[in-house]
């Protein structure tokens, strides 16, 4: 469920089904409908299992800071609807979302679509209408079959492989690759992140059909924590030195990397000059809702919810919190690796408190309760309440598991 997007459908008498329905017969139908918006647009697609917001963030940064302006299409929500959509910082406003459906209604699209595919249409014209000289576009779920998949690319991106969705992408890592894979277009470049050998032979196979120059992470560019942390490039003779990023961990650096490579080739199709200054403030002021993000005190938001995500988590915790106290409140969905999440958090956490997520696809919170091994753990009643007091001493406290948890909290901050 997407908070108000049912306030827009009933407004303006425009159906479209929860249900998850991969394949693209059904939007590209739809857009042909509309005008095909999605082929005036120059485009970023991501995909990929951890990253993809995080990638997006930096790209925005660095477009920004060389006077660029930005659309962006992410998945969930941060708070509603509107936040899905955005162009510079600013998400799309009541009367625009009017204005759009106003064309979906015109143009016939009540019943033909799920939800996402609604929203992906909503996005698309609008970027459209608005002309953004960039357009940052996350695919929802897989690639190939996901309804962002109508766009012919600048370049594509995927940060990561791991298992996901397995009821519809299949239960190996090579089958979710496949998917994702997926995104990468004729004669377009695609940049991947640090991967298995079986999973990055999915993507130069599907390159090598495609005729995509394909840039891995490790092989074609590089990371280094000399001179604090470097982006070197050799093909470019490229070394970008003194990144300071503001979103914390590791994979933040890999995910910094892909950013910057990709950001090359949109330099290139804007036919601007490499900056190093410019790309510096640009990865350097990227923020990212819902990413270690710090809320107050020693209270954090962190939207892993699988466990390749958890393990970035507890890593990051690991490097900035040694000997404190680590309290974790927990929200899941059902369809996750329930099991795997909570031990790895049992490694570092002290305290554990679940909390009901108000999602058909969600774990009651005494479900999970009960499949937790620690030994301080608690069932939160009213989440919103139990956060509102301050996190004192050596004590941090951390809400992570799913980002619709974070949506639902913070609209009852506002």
């Amino acid at each position: 469920m997407i908070p108000l997007l049912d306030v827009y459908k009933e407004r303006w008498q425009v159906e479209s089904e929860r249900a998850i329905k991969p394949g693209l017969d059904a939007i590209e139908s739809a857009l042909r409908l509309l005008g095909q918006p999605e082929k005036q647009l120059n485009v970023v697609h991501l995909a990929g299992t951890n990253g993809k917001g995080s990638t997006l963030a930096f790209i925005e940064g660095m477009a920004r800071e060389y006077g660029l302006s930005v659309g962006k299409f992410m998945s969930p929500c941060i708070v509603d609807v509107h936040d899905q959509i955005q162009i510079n910082g600013r998400s799309i406003t009541n009367e625009q979302m009017d204005r759009m459906f106003q064309q979906l209604a015109k143009a016939g699209l009540s019943g033909r679509l799920t939800d996402f595919e609604l929203l992906t249409a909503v996005a698309l014209l609008y970027f459209a209408e608005q002309k953004p000289d960039l357009v940052l576009i996350e695919a929802g779920m897989g690639g190939r079959e996901d309804s962002t998949n109508v766009v012919t690319p600048i370049v594509s991106v995927v940060p990561s492989i791991a298992l996901e969705h397995t009821n519809f992408l299949g239960n190996t890592l090579t089958s979710i690759a496949y998917h994702k894979a997926g995104i990468l277009k004729e004669n377009r470049p695609a940049v991947i992140g640090q991967m298995t050998d079986e999973v990055t032979e999915v993507f130069e196979k599907e390159a090598a059909q495609k005729n995509v120059p394909l840039f891995k992470f490790g092989t074609d560019f590089f990371i280094s924590k000399n001179e604090e942390e470097a982006y070197i490039y050799p093909l470019l003779q490229l070394n970008i030195t003194d990144l300071h990023r503001q979103l914390l961990g590791q994979h933040q650096g890999l995910n910094m990397a892909l950013a910057i490579t990709a950001f090359l080739e949109v330099l290139k199709k804007f036919e601007l000059p490499i900056d190093d200054q410019k790309i510096r403030t640009g990865v350097n002021n990227a923020k990212l809702a819902g990413r270690f993000e710090q809320i107050r005190p020693n209270l954090y938001f962190d939207g892993a919810h699988n466990p390749a995500s958890i393990q970035s988590l507890i890593d990051t915790v690991k490097e900035h919190f040694p000997g404190k106290r680590i309290e974790f409140v927990i929200g899941l969905l059902a369809d996750k690796d329930v099991k795997t999440i909570l031990q790895l958090l049992e490694e570092v956490g002290d305290a554990f408190y679940f909390a009901n997520i108000h999602n058909e696809r969600a774990m009651q919170a005494m479900t999970l309760y009960d499949h937790s091994q620690a030994m301080e753990k608690h069932i939160v009643d009213d989440v919103n309440e139990f956060l509102q007091g301050p996190v004192l001493g050596e004590t941090v406290r951390i809400v992570t598991g799913s980002l619709y948890l974070l949506s639902e909290i913070r609209r009852n901050m506002q």
